[in-house]
């Protein structure tokens, strides 16, 4: 692993320098003594480049020879024979004598830099000296540097931070120069720290972490590991506790590892030891948190450890409670992380919004919710777009996941997009069931996108079956009021119905009949049974169908027969018509999609970090257009194809909500 910082200047050699003056006025001219404190054992630069001319580049160079350290200088056309070139090891043209194709020439001034190997730049003073632009740049080369010599792949990531933010995968050097700029700004933005770690990326690898405990006298233990490898952009959505992949015996020298960390750093409170795990269980540290993890509840679920009231009590500066041999491992815990996002764009973009309705599912026995909203909250573009973060035990992995599908099913978030429907296709992928994970589970099960569930020719027939009995209870229950049955094409009181129920464009004829509360409903020569309590004022709607339990949600019910339900932790828009309404319907216009190659919309509602076009310029296909953060996440959006802007609908500062144009393209 190597380390990288990003520089808050230029005057990187200064440092090195010790300055002696000793002046006084003689006939009017000041004369300045200066001795350069040369230790041969101080490390310092082999090769620095001067990105100057004249008496200043001179100057530097001085010092640099009596240093021991090599020196570039870069020169005009017409500056070929200058001093400062005579006098540096190196030399290189920059291009022709105006200052704008020379030494303000950042793009030569880079070349130069990579064609001698320089490890370091002095600006002198004017030029390019204070150019913010030109420091960026050079740090970006300084991380390709790092990241040539760790070989690719590599991992660009903030050194004060966490939750995927800051953190990019590089895997040239051009990614590398993007991924710098985009983690340090996301690193700034969210820890108030730029700097950034460069680490070699283990491709396909678990995530597995120990948590640790140490008090200010010596001691520590480890409490168990929790698997941490579903991810989407480097940050956790589901983990668990214990993992399914470690034996007794990893765990054990994980756990020893992470002790043996905490103690030579002389640690002493809660923290989290990180790991990268390979397929054969060799692991590689990856890094410390010295903090109280997000995670953290699925570790109290199995230990029965109160991971705050141990850090208060280290804290005060009392001994750990426990022995190594009084942590168990009890049962098993899940947690989910519900985010307010659309798990449909890059599996989760932000979403905006006031929770209009939120109910917990805490009715539910072994289930914990840890969260700080309520309903009537707002999820603002400011701040980390979780709502939760939901935690399910059971003695056995088989409980805990069977209790989280329960628990999903049973969350009723309104006002804001979020991403249950993810997290519950997740914990019933076969995959996931059986263990087989790593942190590329969510691209390689989902290599397009995901798309939310996939409904089986069953499923279909039980989602359908339950869009026709709920409006038919609804009618009824209107025709109490109204003395109307809008479904009727026999007689009301023969208690039998014929309905047509649109899906996915596809149009289904039923037969539905009624006695009390249960429904038998008749699709392509197929019965479904669904019963329940029928409480259209409840956001829940517990149901047995065809005799298994099922809790689903009616999102949306209008007079219209539109129906949107929430079923699988997916939600399906429905249309229920009578035969006549369906006939027709074939003979409504279809609205013809909107042509996005040539227009940008945001994809989410955010700031604008960046405009990099004007009108009139000329675009290549996915070459960047602007940038957005949202979140503390910045995201670039690109051109379709190649074209020619027409109009820049934003600028730099401006706050836009999903689906604003940006940008349009000829």
């Amino acid at each position: 692993m190597a380390a990288y910082r990003s520089a808050a200047g230029f005057q990187r050699v200064l440092h090195a320098v010790k300055h002696v003056c000793l002046s006084k006025q003689r006939c009017g001219v000041i004369i300045c003594r200066y001795s350069t404190v040369y230790d041969p054992t101080e490390k310092t630069f082999d090769k620095i480049l001067i990105a100057n001319r004249g008496e200043i580049a001179c100057r530097v160079i001085k010092t640099c020879k009596k240093m021991g350290i090599k020196t570039v200088a870069v020169h005009s056309d017409v500056d070929s024979s200058a001093v400062h070139v005579k006098m540096a090891d190196e030399a290189v043209c920059v291009g022709p004598a105006p200052t704008n194709k020379s030494y303000l020439n950042m793009d030569a001034i880079m070349n130069a830099i990579k064609q001698t190997g320089a490890q370091a730049v002095h600006p002198g003073y004017g030029f390019l000296s204070e150019n913010k632009e030109f420091a960026k740049r050079l740090d970006a080369e300084e991380a390709v540097k790092i990241a040539g010599e760790i070989g690719y792949p590599v991992m660009i990531k903030a050194s004060a931070g966490g939750g995927g933010k800051g953190m990019r995968i590089a895997w040239n050097d051009e990614e590398t120069r993007e991924g710098f700029r985009f983690s340090s700004q996301e690193a700034a933005s969210s820890f108030g720290d730029d700097r950034l770690l460069i680490e070699k990326f283990i491709d396909n690898p678990r995530h597995i972490e120990i948590q640790v405990l140490a008090d200010k006298h010596g001691n520590a233990l480890w409490l168990n590991e929790r698997e941490c490898s579903i991810q989407r952009r480097n940050q956790k959505v589901v983990e668990e506790a214990p993992s399914t992949f470690l034996d007794p015996d990893t765990r054990r020298a994980m756990g020893e590892q992470a002790v043996s960390l905490a103690k030579a750093v002389k640690y002493s409170s809660a923290g989290t030891v990180e790991f990268l795990v390979d397929s054969k269980k060799n692991f590689y540290f990856l890094e410390m948190n010295t903090r109280l993890q997000v995670e953290h509840p699925i570790t109290e679920c199995i230990t029965g450890l109160d991971l705050v009231q141990q850090m208060i009590r280290i804290a005060m500066g009392y001994k750990l409670q426990h022995k190594q041999s009084d942590i168990p491992i009890n049962g098993w815990a899940i947690e989910s992380r519900v985010y307010a996002e659309d798990p449909y764009k890059s599996f989760g973009l932000p979403s905006i919004g006031r929770l209009s309705q939120y109910q917990e599912p805490l009715d539910l026995h072994n289930v914990r919710v840890d969260s700080g909203i309520e309903e009537g909250s707002d999820i603002s573009i400011y701040y980390d777009p979780m709502i939760s973060k939901l935690v399910t035990y059971g003695k056995t992995r088989e409980e805990a996941l069977k209790k989280m599908e329960e628990a999903l099913d049973n969350y009723v978030i309104r006002g804001v997009t979020h991403n249950i429907p993810l997290l519950r296709e997740i914990i019933v992928h076969p995959r996931f069931v059986s263990g087989d994970i790593s942190t590329k589970f969510l691209p390689e099960v989902y290599p397009d996108g995901f798309k939310g569930h996939m409904l089986t020719a069953g499923e279909r027939r039980e989602l359908l079956a339950t869009a026709a009995a709920l409006y038919v209870a609804a009618q009824l229950r209107s025709q109490k009021f109204l003395g109307d049955l809008r479904v009727s094409v026999v007689p009301a009181e023969s208690r039998q119905w014929e309905l047509c129920v649109e899906l996915d464009k596809g149009l289904h004829m039923l037969g539905v009949s009624r006695s009390g509360n249960n429904y038998t409903v008749e699709i392509d020569g197929e019965k479904v049974e669904v019963s329940g309590e029928w409480n259209l004022a409840s956001a829940l709607l517990p149901l047995t169908i065809n005799g298994k339990h099922r809790t689903l949600q009616c999102l949306l019910r209008t007079a219209a027969g539109e129906i949107t339900l929430q079923y699988l932790g997916t939600s399906f828009k429905l249309r229920v018509l009578s035969k006549l309404a369906a006939s027709l319907s074939k003979h409504m216009p279809e609205k013809v999609p909107e042509d996005t190659s040539s227009i940008l919309r945001s994809p989410m509602p955010g700031s604008v970090v960046a405009v990099s076009v004007k009108p009139g310029d000329n675009v290549a296909e996915g070459q960047e257009i602007c940038v957005i953060e949202a979140m503390k996440m910045q995201n670039s959006m690109t051109a379709a194809k190649a074209a020619k802007v027409k109009s820049v609908h934003c600028k730099a500062g401006d706050t836009v909500g999903e689906g604003d144009l940006l940008v349009e393209l000829e």
